[in-house]
């Protein structure tokens, strides 16, 4: 299954590699390559990159990113869930958890060519397999100092696991994809109503 990039940020996304839409579980980051693939796919690593890191570090090594990443992922939901409940209430012991990781990370600045003047753009270094975690924890710390997590919320739908960042200006989002499960939603609202006028339905 491709990645699913309905959640708004880097960090969401990362959230939602894990799904059992219908009671079905599925995981998009199941082992090294994968997660490589799925960094790429969510612009955070360039294709040069990945293909460097995937040539550096061997299979066992970059399967056991991955496993660390989905602990890092389970990890960051039951986090959000209480900062939504204690926006202030961060607990020591989570924020050391999340700076070991992001102590991984090397970040450069690039002095590159643009229209009128030059321009500094960072570029982050992914040689190892600590860097490749820090590359997502970078992420987590950007949504909980940089976003409203009142916004972030969780899809409506009945048979939905992912996660959105509510980006509308009134805030009502409810559901994952108007096309996906908003649309399942208006679908079943209107057989329900014919059932209630004692209409029959086509199935």
């Amino acid at each position: 299954m491709k990645p699913l990039f309905l959640g708004g940020h880097p960090a969401v996304d990362f959230l939602n590699t894990f799904m059992v839409p219908r009671g079905t579980p599925i995981e998009l980051i199941g082992d090294g390559r994968s997660l490589v693939v799925w960094l790429r796919a969510a612009g955070l690593l360039d294709p040069g990159a990945a293909h460097r890191l995937l040539r550096r570090l061997g299979v066992a090594e970059l399967d056991a990113a991955a496993e660390e990443a989905r602990r890092f992922r389970e990890w960051t939901r039951d986090w959000l869930t209480r900062l939504q409940g204690s926006p202030a209430g961060a607990e020591r012991s989570d924020l050391r958890l999340l700076n070991r990781l992001l102590e991984h990370e090397q970040v450069h600045r690039e002095l590159v060519a643009a229209p009128g003047r030059p321009r500094v753009v960072e570029r982050t270094r992914v040689e190892e397999s600590g860097q490749v975690l820090a590359l997502v924890a970078a992420q987590v710390a950007r949504l909980v100092t940089g976003e409203d997590l009142a916004r972030l919320k969780r899809c409506a739908g009945p048979d939905c696991t992912l996660w959105f960042l509510d980006r509308t200006k009134p805030g009502l989002r409810i559901y994952c994809s108007a096309a996906g499960c908003g649309n399942r939603a208006k679908v079943a609202a209107f057989r329900e109503r014919r059932r209630a006028q004692g209409v029959g339905t086509r199935t």
